[in-house]
């Protein structure tokens, strides 16, 4: 079983007078990573899971009386799928406030509903972290570096959601299953998602441009939908850990584009099961962008996973110089350009070096991507 690299933060938060959430995308180990853990303390828990119809009518109106004879004397309340209880924010408050010494634990796959309904009762109540797909670090742990290095092709086709790792012969099966059947669950089930077909094909573009910048109107008149509609159906994608945004960084260069912005996925496996393209990479037009998506998602995996600070973007002037990712820190400026083809020449506009001396620049090839994925 390959270990989170989370393991030892959530250890280190349980116990202390405050509820555990964990958030993520649906199928990426959220219930094995609480096994995990619930195996590391050894204590008696009563699991609980939101998705059962049984367990949200019993637990609709709660209140301490109920919870008391919920809990008996069981130490740790396990909720799985916990955005699916409509006053799971109540019910957690009442558990922390009046019954100090059981430890509540829950996962949501839904960061829109979860929040919306634990944010405001659970205020300075609880611990939250995010668990994605596996991690480049996670799976040189599990291994070794060069085995890792070997799979860098499979890794930009079919991604690293666990079951894609466990089971890498039928991952195609896995990740069709995944893009049909999982990933807009929770979407499909609100309100806000009136046209799912529509959902569907906004999906499909933005798979089809990972790595340039969208243009919400233009996305809109692809798709023959209003903008309103758009952009509230890629915040919702975002909300459901499907997708990430990166804004433009501006600082000092006159000519510097400030509003735009780029969207890539969490995982480069359910781009491809998307546009269901999951052919080789001899075969494709896409591999720098593709490359360029899993570095920044690798990127974004390893700043949360070491529960580091710091404010991604990329960043381009009106003259089309251009830099993949941009991250910035009170301390430090990194600038990263991503080249797939080390027989390429790919350099650090001068525009930007100069505007920004201070900052560290990088140039990453496939073979070095070890330094920035940092295990």
């Amino acid at each position: 079983m390959i270990v989170r690299k989370q393991i030892d933060y959530a250890l280190a938060r349980l116990f202390r007078g405050k509820a555990f959430i964990v958030f993520g995308p649906r199928q990426t180990g959220k219930t094995t990573f609480v096994e995990q853990l619930l195996a590391e303390v050894n204590k008696k828990t009563l699991y609980l899971n939101g998705d059962d119809a049984d367990v949200r009518e019993r637990l609709a109106k709660p209140n301490a009386t109920q919870i008391a004879q919920l809990l008996g004397d069981y130490e740790i309340l396990f909720i799985d799928e916990a955005q699916r209880i409509s006053e799971v924010g109540l019910l957690i408050k009442i558990i922390v406030d009046r019954f100090k010494s059981v430890q509540v634990i829950a996962t949501g796959s839904s960061a829109f509903e979860l929040s919306d309904k634990i944010n405001e009762p659970l205020t300075g109540r609880k611990y939250e972290m995010m668990l994605l797909p596996f991690s480049y670090a996670e799976l040189v742990n599990h291994t070794d570096f060069i085995t890792e290095e070997r799979f860098i092709e499979q890794r930009l086709i079919y991604g690293s959601y666990p079951e894609v790792i466990n089971d890498p012969q039928h991952a195609e099966e896995h990740l069709k299953l995944l893009a049909d059947s999982y990933l807009y669950k929770d979407l499909f089930a609100l309100e806000e998602v009136k046209k799912p077909l529509l959902f569907e094909k906004i999906v499909k573009a933005l798979a089809l441009q990972i790595g340039s910048e969208v243009n919400f109107s233009e996305l809109a008149q692809l798709v023959k939908a209003d903008q309103k509609t758009v952009e509230k159906y890629i915040s919702l994608l975002e909300k459901s850990f499907v997708i990430f945004t990166l804004h433009a960084f501006s600082g000092n260069v006159r000519n510097e584009i400030k509003k735009n912005k780029k969207i890539y996925f969490y995982d480069t496996g359910i781009v491809n099961a998307v546009t269901r393209n999951f052919s080789s990479l001899s075969n494709r037009n896409d591999v720098g962008a593709l490359f360029e998506n899993y570095m920044i998602a690798e990127r974004i995996k390893y700043l949360q996973q070491n529960q580091l600070e710091a404010q991604t973007f990329f960043w381009r002037t009106t003259q089309q110089q251009e830099i993949d990712y941009i991250e910035q820190t009170d301390q430090r400026l990194l600038a990263v350009e991503f080249k797939w083809n080390e027989k390429g020449k790919n350099k650090i506009p001068v525009t930007f070096t100069q505007a920004y001396p201070k900052a560290e620049v990088l140039i990453l090839s496939k073979a070095e991507r070890g330094i920035f994925l940092k295990t």
